[in-house]
C-alpha cells in the first residue's frame, strides 16, 4: 500500500481526482469464504493419513496428526513499526483452526514463519527450527500449510516441498503432507469475486487510508460520493498524511538497514566459499 500510495502521489495526472475513482480492500484474511476454502483443503490432507500411518505416533497421549501453518516471514522491525501482518496471520490461523478437528479429535495446530533472509531478526518461530522440534517431540504425521501464499511458486514448490520436507524427514517426521495453495480453487475464487462486489457497495477507501489503517489499526471511514472525495478523503479528515509520512520514513530507514545487512551476509558467505572451496554449511556438519 505504501508503494502504491507513493505512485498515486507522483502521478496525479494519471490517478488524480479527475482521472480515476478507486477503492481499496485493505485485508481479507478473515473472510469466511477464504477461511472455509483453506479449511477444506487442509481437511483433505488430514483425512489422507492411513490407519497404519496414524499408528506410528509414538505417544498415545498426544494427537497423532499435526498441522503446521508456515507463513511468509517479515523482519521483526516491520511489526515493531506498526505493521499488522503478524496479528492478521494469527487471527487467520485461529479462524481456520475453528473449522478443523481439535486435540480431542486427534489434531494439533502449530504456526511458524519461513523465507527469512540475512542475519537480522525476523518473525519467530522459524519453520526450520520448528520442524526439528516437532520431530524430537515424536511427531510422525504432519500437514504443512503455506498459509500466506495463495498460489504455487518457489517458496512452496522448492522451499517447502524440497528443503523443509528433507529437514522434516531427517528429524523423524516420516509421513509428510503438504496442503496445496488455493490457486484456482472454486470456493476461493468465488469469495474473491464476492469481495469485489462487497467493496463496490461499501464506502470507498483510498490507498492513503488503507496505508494508514494497516499501520495504525482500525479506522472509521466516512462515506464518499464523488470522485474528488474518493481521491482526497483522509482518515478522520485530519492528520492522516502527517502520520503516514512519519511511519513511511521509519520503515524506509529500517528497510535500508535490513537490506544492507542482508547483502553483507550474502557477500560474506560467497567470500567464505570462494576462499575455502567448501559450502558454508560444512561448518555446521559436526553440530548436526
Amino acid at each position: 500500500f505504501r508503494v502504491l500510495q507513493e505512485q498515486f502521489a507522483k502521478h496525479v495526472d494519471w490517478y488524480g481526482p479527475q482521472k480515476m475513482a478507486h477503492t481499496v480492500v485493505p485485508a481479507w484474511y478473515d473472510r469466511p469464504g477464504y477461511v472455509k476454502a483453506m479449511a477444506d483443503l487442509i481437511q483433505k490432507e488430514l483425512d489422507s493419513f492411513t490407519p497404519q500411518e496414524l499408528s506410528m505416533a509414538t505417544d498415545p497421549t498426544k494427537p497423532p496428526r499435526h498441522v503446521l501453518f508456515s507463513a511468509h516471514g517479515v523482519p521483526r522491525s516491520y511489526i515493531d513499526a506498526g505493521d499488522p501482518y503478524q496479528t492478521q496471520i494469527e487471527r487467520c490461523v485461529a479462524a481456520i483452526q475453528q473449522q478443523l478437528p481439535g486435540p480431542e479429535q486427534g489434531v494439533q495446530i502449530h504456526l511458524s514463519y519461513q523465507s527469512r533472509v540475512g542475519p537480522i531478526e525476523w518473525l519467530r518461530p522459524y519453520t526450520d527450527d520448528v520442524l526439528p522440534e516437532l520431530g524430537e517431540a515424536g511427531v510422525k504425521n504432519l500437514v504443512v500449510v503455506p498459509i500466506s501464499f495463495v498460489s504455487e511458486h518457489i517458496e512452496t514448490l522448492e522451499e517447502i516441498d524440497i528443503e523443509y520436507r528433507e529437514l522434516a524427514e531427517e528429524s523423524g517426521i516420516v509421513n509428510w503432507r503438504r496442503c496445496p495453495a488455493l490457486n484456482t480453487d472454486l470456493a476461493f475464487i468465488d469469495d474473491m469475486a464476492d469481495m469485489v462486489v462487497d467493496a463496490l457497495n461499501e464506502p470507498a477507501q483510498t490507498v492513503t487510508e488503507a496505508c494508514v489503517a494497516n499501520n495504525c489499526g482500525d479506522v472509521q471511514l466516512e462515506g464518499t460520493t464523488t470522485i474528488e472525495e474518493i481521491q482526497a478523503a483522509g482518515v478522520g479528515g485530519v492528520g492522516a498524511e502527517a502520520d503516514l509520512i512519519a511511519r513511511r520514513l521509519l520503515l524506509r530507514e529500517k528497510e535500508r538497514i535490513n537490506g544492507r545487512v542482508a547483502i553483507l551476509g550474502v557477500l560474506a558467505t560467497l567470500l567464505f566459499e570462494l576462499l575455502s572451496g567448501q559450502p558454508l554449511t560444512h561448518l555446521f556438519e559436526g553440530l548436526l
